[in-house]
């Protein structure tokens, strides 16, 4: 069975590349191990002042769990077009196996260990949503938009609790937020106590 270590600050380093990513952190482990996995690396790159992403693909095997280490420094939409068309690439092979994941990792740092967020069942829309869906926007600075409204993230169930019976919801976010912040919106979202006969939509986000 492969393990995977994190050597110290939550940082995973790359030996054969002389390369590090930052992992995104976290207080808890959705999932503590994955077995029968190919990594995908996701490099922070600063190249004429740009932000690039700067990945290494050698290792993915179709036929097996895909684990994305992604540095948590990376624009969420640089990411997710690179997520995107590996995705694409893994379901169009005729090796691919639909008993395996895709997964995100982090940093559990109340366990110090390596975790992992499946994702495999998101799907990715690089655009604006419908104006008929109740959408609310989140954006890199904590803030939530929604019908011409800005507010604290923290008050957001002020405003859902408002909602009428069987409404869905659904999540965009600031397509320059990084990933990281993706990743801390995710747990967010995760904990958020819906009242009853409203539901959310965890299988499409928009990003823009």
């Amino acid at each position: 069975m492969k393990k995977i270590l994190i050597i110290g600050f939550f940082v995973l380093l790359l030996s054969c590349q002389d390369k590090e990513v930052l992992l995104p952190i976290s207080s808890e482990s959705i999932i503590a191990e994955v077995k029968d996995y190919s990594t995908i690396n996701l490099f922070f790159k600063i190249e004429n002042k740009d932000t690039l992403v700067d990945f290494n693909t050698k290792n993915s095997i179709n036929a097996n769990n895909w684990l994305f280490n992604i540095d948590k420094r990376l624009p969420l939409r640089k990411v997710i077009l690179e997520v995107k068309k590996l995705q694409n690439n893994k379901s169009s092979s005729m090796y691919k196996n639909k008993t395996y994941e895709n997964y995100f990792t982090y940093t559990d740092t109340v366990k110090k260990t390596m975790a992992f967020m499946p994702f495999s069942k998101i799907h990715f829309r690089l655009e604006k949503p419908d104006f008929n869906l109740v959408c609310f926007h989140l954006d890199r600075n904590d803030l939530v938009h929604y019908n011409e409204m800005v507010f604290s993230k923290s008050q957001i169930l002020e405003f859902i609790n408002k909602l009428p019976k069987n409404s869905r919801i659904y999540f965009s976010f600031d397509k320059g937020m990084s990933f990281g912040k993706y990743i801390e919106y995710e747990f967010f979202i995760k904990h958020l106590v819906i009242p009853v006969g409203i539901s959310i939509n965890y299988k499409k986000e928009y990003i823009y």
